[in-house]
């Protein structure tokens, strides 16, 4: 059975408790940052982290000297796991939003949101502050109709059986593939720029009329 000397590790941390006068919290919080006198720092043993793996050898004694041996990630510590999925995460997000921005397919609002957390995690990587201006969201867009597949198979069903034209299919010989596409297809081409004027139309006159009873009106 073979030896390996593993070095473990925890964080105890070190703070320190000082006044300063700012004119917000964020630039009280900016002066504590950048304050260098640690003259008055306390060790907080209770808060201290969990049990971290650091590193492997191989072999008896032989940390640092031995072959090196890569440490599984689940024995890394919580906050640097975070981190290293943290990019993951960040990098199929920005990938996401760039695929969205050119198909122009994904509702403003959350696309807004988007953006706004590709600045933040740009900013954490570079090691910078967090945008001081936030992404202004557009306000939320409501739904007011779903394509929903399994009704369109549903509606399969019922013109197979009632339309000579595909008397000769039977509706499980529409895959759920072929439902997908043509959803996707007419999402994409339909209009229904009437209906949804209509719609806000409607809405307006609802608004008014809630503000004018509210009025006293």
């Amino acid at each position: 059975m073979p030896a390996y000397t593993v070095e473990t590790a925890y964080r105890v941390p070190v703070y320190r408790q000082r006044t300063y006068h700012a004119a917000t919290p964020a630039e009280a919080c900016r002066q504590a940052i950048e304050d260098d006198d640690w003259s008055n720092d306390k060790l907080d043993y209770e808060a201290a982290g969990e049990t971290y793996v650091t590193g492997i050898w191989l072999g008896a004694d032989a940390a640092y000297s031995g072959e090196t041996v890569p440490v599984p990630s689940h024995f890394d510590e919580t906050i640097q796991r975070k981190a290293a999925h943290f990019e993951v995460l960040f990098g199929l997000l920005k990938i996401v939003v760039a695929d969205q921005i050119s198909q122009r397919g994904t509702d403003a609002y959350w696309l807004a949101r988007a953006n706004a957390a590709v600045a933040k995690a740009e900013a954490i990587l570079a090691g910078a502050h967090d945008p001081d201006e936030p992404v202004t969201a557009p306000r939320p867009r409501h739904v007011l109709a779903q394509l929903q597949e399994d009704r369109v198979r549903d509606q399969i069903v019922a013109i197979v059986e009632t339309d000579p034209e595909f008397a000769s299919l039977t509706a499980d010989a529409v895959s759920d593939a072929d439902i997908h596409s043509a959803c996707v297809s007419v999402a994409a081409n339909i209009d229904l720029s009437e209906e949804v004027g209509a719609a806000e139309f409607r809405a307006a006159l609802v608004a008014l009329r809630a503000a004018k009873q509210a009025d006293g009106g």
